[in-house]
């Protein structure tokens, strides 16, 4: 009996044995669920918190703004100065639109003449062409431009030799490169291109290009006078004027007005109360800036009363700077024929002028311009 009561004892111990492997292997597992559980969940939150601090962290593409570019002056395409018959006979003219300035300066008989400055366009027809006068060619000089013109007055034949002007002159040049048109009478129907002034300027060895900055400072940035100077101190001279219509008698003949059309932030012109248009777009002549200066002419004497005028523009001369209905008083400064022309405020700071064309109107001293 002893035996099998240690038999039963042995066998109540293995069974025990058993329980408490299954119990530890219970604790075990569990301890390892819990723990994996809990790894699991660990593992989980920094996942997300690594997802997380990739979508905070994470910095957005930088897109680099583009930096605004002057339009109407740019490029080493050397300019192009025309002299431009503006006689009624003449109206209308080809290619001001296209020019970044225009100059407009007394002639004889109260007449006006312009000189529009291209640079970098592609032009077809540019007219009618007149003879040169002595001082345009200061402000061709200023922009480093190829001086084209038909004919000359005999100071401006001495002063072209003299200051070495690179000059293309229609008269002595061949039919291809100037030609007469069928729709208007001579003297005023002499025309030509951009193409064959640059073919005969590169004929004559002229540069075609330059680094030369323009005259005006033009901003990429468009403003108005107001936001310029509306917070200057009351020291300050410079006042702003409404300028929504300016007439300028460059003579008792001709009166020029330009009217503003604020939709388009442009200046419309009319000459002796004529809108004046594209010769062959038929669109308005118009302009985003406006520069009156007002300069001292006198007869010249030549010997030949045919009435040719002297303009006296070394010095500096009163004017007014134009722009988006606006106008300011300004200071011209020309030290040298072939220096450029510095515009200042009354202030004595060089203006700022508007990325767009201009017309620079030379007017007598003495003339009444108006502003309204």
């Amino acid at each position: 009996m002893a035996k099998g009561k240690r038999v039963k004892e042995g066998s109540n111990s293995k069974k025990g044995l058993k329980i408490f492997i299954a119990v530890l292997l219970i604790i075990i597992i569990g301890a390892g669920g819990v723990l994996g559980y809990k790894y699991y969940q660990d593992k989980t939150k920094t996942v997300d918190v690594e997802i997380v601090a990739d979508v905070e962290d994470k910095e957005e593409p930088v897109i680099e703004a583009e930096i605004k570019q002057v339009q109407i002056y740019k490029g080493t395409d050397r300019p192009i100065a025309v002299m431009i018959d503006n006689h009624n006979g003449a109206w209308p003219q080809a290619g001001l639109n296209d020019a970044y300035i225009v100059y407009e300066i007394i002639v004889e008989g109260g007449e006006t003449r312009l000189m529009p400055v291209f640079k970098g366009v592609d032009l077809d027809k540019i007219g009618p062409i007149r003879s040169s006068r002595h001082y345009f060619l200061d402000y061709s000089l200023e922009n480093d431009a190829i001086y084209v013109h038909f004919g000359w007055s005999p100071q401006a034949e001495k002063d072209i030799s003299k200051l070495k002007v690179n000059n293309i002159n229609g008269i002595t040049e061949s039919s291809t490169g100037f030609w007469r048109v069928k729709d208007k009478k001579a003297p005023h129907n002499a025309v030509t291109s951009t193409s064959k002034i640059l073919e005969m300027a590169n004929n004559k060895k002229y540069k075609t290009t330059s680094s030369e900055k323009s005259v005006l400072n033009y901003v990429a940035d468009e403003f108005t006078l107001a936001e310029k100077y509306e917070a200057k101190t009351e020291t300050e001279t410079n006042s702003i004027e409404q300028a929504n219509k300016i007439t300028i008698p460059h003579s008792k003949l001709h009166t020029v007005v330009y009217e503003y059309n604020p939709e388009t932030k442009r200046y419309a012109r009319y000459a002796r109360k004529k809108a004046q248009i594209d010769w062959d777009t038929k669109e308005a002549v118009t302009t985003k800036n406006i520069i009156i200066e007002f300069i001292n002419n006198t007869d010249l004497k030549d010997g030949e009363n045919k009435g040719r005028q002297d303009l006296h523009n070394i010095g500096t001369f009163d004017g007014y700077y134009i722009t988006n209905g606006e106008a300011i008083k300004i200071k011209c400064t020309k030290s040298a024929r072939s220096e450029k022309t510095v515009y200042t405020d009354l202030s004595g700071k060089e203006i700022e002028v508007n990325d767009g064309n201009t017309w620079v109107n030379i007017c007598p001293k003495d003339a009444t311009v108006t502003i309204e």
